[in-house]
């Protein structure tokens, strides 16, 4: 029960801080806000279908593939904020992420098994890494996106 109000506070509370951000930050980085959470999702897919985590606990039925508390909660908005304060900023973009995607492999992933949330047989560096090449693909986007 406690995990499952984890879970949504995940999914709700950083939605609140938008409310904080100028309306045209909004509507210029949602884009790459969006395609990143696309990225995400194909991520918790080829993750759950070669066993590299297995989540088990969800706030929806078919939360048991991709982690919706996560992927369209904190990291959305989290997403929106780096890029918000970050974005034609190459180096603090990427420092920004070094630090993010650290946090959440070594220390996020600790208490995330340690909750029983998800089972993870994919290593911290590994996980990382994925984090840190879905930050360069999105910058990569977000610089075609301003040119068309």
């Amino acid at each position: 029960m406690f995990n499952k109000l984890i879970l949504w506070l995940l999914l709700i509370v950083p939605w609140l801080t938008i409310f904080f951000m100028k309306k045209e930050g909004i509507k210029r980085y949602m884009p790459v806000t969006i395609f990143t959470a696309l990225l995400v999702t194909i991520v918790y897919e080829i993750g759950y279908t070669y066993k590299l985590w297995q989540i088990k606990e969800a706030i929806v039925p078919w939360g048991y593939i991709t982690n919706v508390s996560f992927a369209y909660g904190a990291f959305f908005i989290t997403t929106i904020w780096v890029f918000y304060f970050t974005f034609r900023k190459f180096w603090l973009y990427l420092a920004t992420n070094i630090v993010i995607d650290a946090f959440g492999a070594w220390v996020i992933l600790r208490f995330v098994e340690t909750r029983k949330f998800t089972h993870f047989t994919i290593s911290s560096l590994n996980l990382f890494l994925i984090f840190l090449t879905i930050a360069l693909i999105a910058y990569v986007f977000e610089i075609w996106y301003e040119k068309a």
